[in-house]
């Protein structure tokens, strides 16, 4: 199973999207997409459909809405394999859990991508930690389970989220800038800005556009490099 969450939230099983049915079964494969592999308590995923169902129905509602991810995922199995939906949307005491199966999530390669950048950062490495951090935050594709309406865990889940984001991005901006990389700073500010897929009062876009402003300023404060001529260069 492939996760994404870092933009809207996909699922992939054996290769095969997993559309939810209902808005209902949406915002419960988003919550346990967001916590891959660990056990999500049931008065997590009833709390967060109360954005969307009256309290006394919630239960019910995240009973039918496990019933037809399952039967998403049924269509998804192909010949002859091991996992079934009972098993990759699990059923564990006081909560459900998404087995990836040793799949791919974006959520964790950005850990992983940021933790070897930090590192590198630490030994002053700022060549690696650059490479490492730009690699992380290349892994987001707009806000975090963009057009989610979230409750109240998921919405601490995607601020989470975002403080790590804008911590990733704040160190690769210090190791490009301690590289001397202005030029190419400024470059990837403006393409990572046209990228899309930030909200105009996005915390991520206004720390683009600080870091955009002090690449020009300190563009203004160093001087220009000297051009020095060779007349008639000997081999």
């Amino acid at each position: 199973m492939d996760i994404e969450v870092l933009g809207a939230p996909r699922v992939i099983e054996n290769g095969v999207p997993i559309t939810a049915p209902t808005p209902e079964s949406r915002h419960v494969l988003a919550v346990l997409a967001a916590s891959p592999d660990r056990v999500v308590p049931v008065s997590v995923l009833a709390d967060e459909l109360a954005v969307r169902t009256p309290p006394e129905h919630t239960r019910g509602a995240l009973h039918t809405a496990v019933r037809r991810l399952r039967e998403r995922f049924a269509q998804a199995q192909g010949a002859g394999s091991c996992r079934t939906p009972e098993t990759v949307l699990s059923t564990r005491p006081g909560g459900y859990l998404l087995d990836t199966g040793g799949g791919r999530s974006d959520v964790q390669e950005f850990e992983r991508e940021a933790g070897a950048g930090y590192r590198a950062m630490g030994r002053g490495d700022f060549e690696q930690a650059a490479a490492r951090l730009r690699r992380a935050l290349g892994l987001w594709t707009g806000p975090a389970l963009d057009g989610i309406d979230p409750g109240p865990w998921l919405g601490a889940r995607i601020a989470c989220l975002d403080a790590d984001r804008l911590a990733v991005f704040g160190q690769w901006v210090e190791a490009e800038l301690a590289l001397g990389r202005l030029r190419e700073l400024r470059l990837d500010l403006a393409g990572l800005r046209g990228a899309g897929g930030h909200r105009p009062d996005d915390a991520y876009l206004a720390a683009l556009r600080r870091a955009e402003a002090r690449v020009e300023a300190l563009r203004a404060v160093r001087p220009a490099p000297r051009l020095t001529v060779t007349c008639g260069a000997r081999p």
